[in-house]
């Protein structure tokens, strides 16, 4: 029963002897009570001070490090440009960390560089790929991935000026491990995600054509959606069932490890 914004007006109410208050109310996590009273605050009535949107800023790079600065910005009423010098000074973020969430609500890689260098990858290994399904994949824009193909189609470099010496310094989480495919131009094993070795799989009769092959089609699929459809996913669990949702989770987990094991063993001794 806390008051996470209105303050004043209740002071008010209780100076002119008012006994009830017109209220909404809100359930949340301390969280969520943080930001929505920052949002509120810079809304209207008494606004924060440039001190104190800096401070709430500094909280909330700490409670959301995957938010982006624009993201961020918007909830505490500064400029990204301030954003991004307060996460500089306060350290936040990780080496490993490739992408973050969007006002919108998307998730994009920090790096555009990477998203492009992947992008020219899917292009390079299968040119049918829709614009749609390139920038999904990429974690692009559909007219960026547009702008990759075109490049190569003109024989120019597909990373905007500048960006390439960013590329090179930016690395890869160390659990990320894509699958792989050989290049069939150059031989070089090139690294695709596993959307993209779906959409291959997608196309074999000896899977297609058959009850059990299209069954695993469908539960692989199932795995190969979105950053963000994840993070809805995650955000939607109750509160009151997210031990169980996890531990069935787990389980899956599990059932996919023994598959692979067990696919992994046929493999070997058909060949031995």
């Amino acid at each position: 029963m806390r008051v996470i914004d209105g303050m004043h007006r209740l002071r008010a109410a209780k100076l002119r002897g008012q006994q009830r208050i017109p209220v909404r109310f809100f359930d949340g996590t301390e969280a969520e009570a943080f930001i929505l009273a920052v949002k509120s605050n810079i809304a209207h009535g008494l606004p924060l001070t440039l001190a104190d949107r800096k401070r709430a800023a500094e909280r909330i790079i700490s409670l959301h490090p995957q938010w982006s600065d624009r993201m961020i910005a918007a909830v505490a009423g500064l400029a990204a440009g301030t954003v991004v010098e307060i996460r500089r000074k306060t350290g936040a973020g990780s080496a490993q960390e490739v992408a973050r969430i969007g006002k919108d609500g998307r998730v994009r890689p920090i790096n555009g560089a990477e998203g492009r260098r992947l992008a020219y990858e899917l292009i390079v290994e299968d040119p049918s790929l829709s614009l749609r399904q390139i920038a999904r994949t990429a974690g692009i824009s559909p007219e960026t991935a547009r702008d990759v193909r075109n490049r190569l189609r003109r024989g120019e470099d597909p990373l905007l000026k500048g960006r390439r010496k960013a590329l090179l310094g930016h690395g890869r989480p160390a659990n990320w491990q894509p699958a792989t495919v050989k290049s069939i131009a150059t031989g070089k094993t090139i690294a695709q995600p596993p959307a993209v070795v779906v959409e291959r799989l997608k196309a074999d009769p000896a899977l297609r054509f058959n009850e059990s092959g299209r069954d695993l089609l469908r539960l692989l699929n199932i795995h190969t959606i979105r950053a963000e459809d994840w993070n809805k996913i995650v955000d939607s669990v109750p509160s009151h069932c997210r031990g169980i949702v996890a531990q069935l989770a787990r389980d899956c987990a599990e059932v996919w490890a023994e598959l692979a094991l067990r696919i992994e063993t046929n493999s070997q001794q058909a060949t031995s």
